[in-house]
């Protein structure tokens, strides 16, 4: 199978793209791809170093302040040319788009040449790309139930988030790797692959009032704000900038403080981890806030908005879920019952309708 790729921005859009580049390794070994990125975000690090063909284009968001939009329909126009040649010369069965911004070009183009189209959208409430790319894209998966009604019914299909697929498979990590004891209760702090200049700013001021407490906590800073850490470590408090194995991490956690990213939901539900969720409010139609939401109306997880976080809220949270066993019991169960561990063979599957079932026969 020959498969052009395209996601870019955040670990919330790139890693779901790779889940499904391993689905179909997994089951067709000599697949082609080719990824389609941007030329300065995540992407371009992380995927040529996972040994796929990788393209950069530049391109950018559309912003309110004409100069940088004509700036952007420019850039957008240049990566269109590119991408076209690209696509013919690559020949695929099937392009799919993972989200974000890059992904534009990618399907509006492979749908003009007559190829097959595939979009994924990972939040409750679908981003610019994907609105616009509805009439490109000749289905639509979504992570969320709430994201269908967005979706014209005959094109989109629920299948869950790739990532439940992936972190049933990872392997729990041996705490002590990290400098954790293997008997205490473990709370991680997290808040995004790229971290949060807010939240880390009031964790710096609440982790001298973890001592006391009978868990240890891991803080994931993110690599741009780890310098400001490096010495309020203490005996139950471990800071580290950045994991690469992360899923291998959640496996050991019994609660976790995060954003409310699409992937990170698609996570928390597929192993029923117990969460403080913390909705970024800079996004794009605030969709973290209804992510969160699907989860809190289930009594799966709980809402601490960044307005209020700070010590005395955060830590009364991580306690009532920590202390109460009835509690603690009941949002694993519901968080459960959310996830979606088979999301990335339905993806596989979805795939296999559009390009045709003889691929199906796991050409290995």
């Amino acid at each position: 199978m020959r498969v052009i790729i395209s996601a870019g921005g955040t670990g919330g859009h790139i890693y779901p793209a790779l889940s499904i580049i391993n689905k179909i390794k997994e089951h067709n070994p000599n697949s082609e791809f080719l990824y389609i990125g941007t030329t300065d975000r995540m992407e371009h690090e992380i995927i040529p170093k996972e040994g796929i063909p990788y393209l950069g284009i530049e391109i950018s968001g559309l912003s309110k302040n004409i100069k940088k939009s004509v700036k952007s329909f420019k850039s957008l126009m240049k990566s269109i040319s590119i991408v076209k040649k690209e696509i013919k010369k690559f020949n695929p069965d099937i392009v799919i788009g993972v989200g974000g911004y890059v992904t534009f070009p990618v399907i509006y183009c492979a749908k003009k040449l007559g190829y097959k189209t595939l979009v994924h959208e990972q939040n409750s409430i679908p981003g610019k790309s994907n609105r616009l790319l509805i009439k490109y894209t000749d289905k639509i998966a979504v992570s969320l139930p709430g994201s269908l009604e967005y979706f014209p019914k005959e094109k989109v299909v629920y299948t869950g988030n790739p990532r439940s697929s992936e972190i049933i498979k990872a392997k729990p990590l041996k705490k002590q790797e990290l400098g954790l004891h293997a008997s205490k209760k473990l709370v991680l702090i997290v808040m995004g692959s790229l971290g949060s200049m807010t939240i880390n700013n009031e964790l710096q001021k609440i982790i001298s009032k973890f001592k006391d407490k009978d868990y240890e906590v891991l803080i994931i800073t993110g690599n741009n704000y780890y310098k400001d850490f490096k010495d309020k470590e203490t005996s139950n408090v471990k800071i580290v900038p950045f994991l690469n194995n992360m899923l291998n991490v959640l496996k050991v956690c019994d609660l976790i403080v995060t954003r409310a990213g699409a992937s990170t939901i698609a996570e928390v539900t597929a192993i029923g981890l117990p969460s403080i969720l913390v909705p970024s409010p800079y996004v794009a139609n605030n969709h973290q806030f209804y992510n969160a939401m699907e989860l809190v109306n289930n009594k799966a997880s709980i809402l601490l908005e960044e307005k209020d976080f700070n010590a005395n809220n955060l830590l009364e949270k991580i306690d009532y879920v920590l202390n109460n066993k009835k509690v603690y019991e009941e949002m694993h169960q519901r968080s459960l019952k959310l996830g979606n561990p088979s999301s990335n063979d339905k993806i596989y599957q979805l795939i296999l309708e559009l390009v045709g079932n003889d691929y199906g026969k796991d050409n290995k």
